[in-house]
């Protein structure tokens, strides 16, 4: 499997997560010129920020969370050589689920919705390790 399709997945994330960090940077800013927010209000902290910004801004920070599992295994898949057809399809779901969980926690935030999203991706990357470290473990391709 060439190193673009095993980093395509990757990459889209990344993406996914500096699109976020725009648009709560935009969304920051939008409210401090509107005067709905002021510099010493923020300063210390998000908790004054209003609720657009921090949802956004939340959605941003989660991506640094479960995903880095998702980094991590991405590189040792490489490193060893294990990141085969099955790795790209299973990084894909991964990363599809990533999306929607973005998509529903900058829109509706339907908790329920978003949960589920947040669970298909957990599971998707917990089978993604499983079979990483069986395959390494048991010494197959």
């Amino acid at each position: 499997m060439s190193i673009q399709f095993i980093l395509l997945p990757l990459f889209v994330h990344v993406a996914l997560t500096f699109a976020l960090l725009v648009w709560t940077a935009r969304a920051r800013t939008t409210v401090i010129r509107s005067g709905d927010v002021k510099m010493k209000d923020i300063a210390l902290g998000q908790s004054n920020w209003p609720m657009r910004p921090t949802q956004i801004a939340n959605c941003y920070n989660s991506q640094f969370q479960i995903p880095v599992l998702f980094y991590v295994l991405t590189i040792l898949a490489m490193a060893t050589r294990h990141a085969d057809f099955l790795f790209v399809v299973m990084a894909w779901l991964f990363v599809v689920t990533r999306l929607i969980h973005a998509y529903i926690h900058t829109g509706t935030n339907y908790v329920p919705h978003r949960f589920n999203a947040f669970a298909a991706g957990v599971i998707v990357l917990l089978l993604m390790w499983a079979i990483f470290a069986v395959r390494l473990i048991a010494g197959l391709p």
